[in-house]
């Protein structure tokens, strides 16, 4: 169902709880609510986090949100749900706060989650922010093993932007690995899925990574 019609139902359970004397109908009408806020608060967090990303200034309410989604969901046994919610959890802590520690488990818990549920697109985006992790610590084949498998899930999904992020970050690897001439191949390909796709802010993540890597 639709979020409106899931609140439309829990509308209609609540009439059946006060007119027609069936409290048992409050429990379907929670579990309606529970799954409309859950997506909303999931879907509002990473609105916020897409914020941050442009102005760099930390929003609380993001964790806040996160945290809620991957409560509400687990509440629910919507595991596929709590392991998106899971996920963005460790993102905040890595990316909003720098902090490893924390983002770590949160990922780890996330790939569990999506394994278990068949959710290839965020078991790509937990080897992905895990393959960062690697690659900060200077575990450079084990980053290049996330990166690689996240990426051939993506392709399997037709998830082109994100392929072409990913072709980013082994781009970096190939290049630290004194593989140059991969890091030119890589880049190349990103910026032509890119191009495909109007993925224009990984276009500019092309355009650094070629500065900072010093290619043509």
């Amino acid at each position: 169902m639709t979020a409106d019609e899931r609140i439309e139902q829990a509308e209609l359970l609540y009439e059946r709880a006060v007119f027609g004397g069936d409290s048992s109908a409050l429990v379907s009408a929670d579990r309606n609510l529970d799954e409309v806020e859950a997506d909303l608060a999931l879907t509002r967090g990473k609105v916020i986090h897409a914020r941050f990303l442009g102005r760099r200034v930390e929003d609380a309410r993001e964790l806040e949100l996160f945290e809620r989604a991957a409560e509400l969901y687990g509440r629910l046994g919507d595991v596929r749900g709590e392991s998106e919610a899971v996920f963005w959890v460790g993102a905040f802590h890595q990316v909003v706060r720098d902090d490893t520690e924390a983002a770590v488990p949160a990922f780890e818990r996330a790939l569990d989650l999506a394994n278990q549920a068949g959710d290839r697109l965020t078991t790509s985006y937990a080897l992905r922010h895990l393959g960062f992790v690697d690659h900060v610590a200077g575990r450079l084949d084990e980053a290049r093993a996330c990166f690689e498998e996240s990426t051939r899930l993506r392709r399997e999904l037709g998830f082109l932007p994100g392929v072409a992020a990913n072709l980013i970050g082994l781009a970096y690897l190939a290049a630290q690995q004194e593989r140059r001439d991969d890091a030119a191949a890589l880049l190349e390909e990103a910026t032509e899925l890119a191009e495909n796709t109007d993925s224009h802010g990984v276009l500019r993540w092309v355009a650094e990574a070629r500065e900072e890597i010093k290619l043509p």
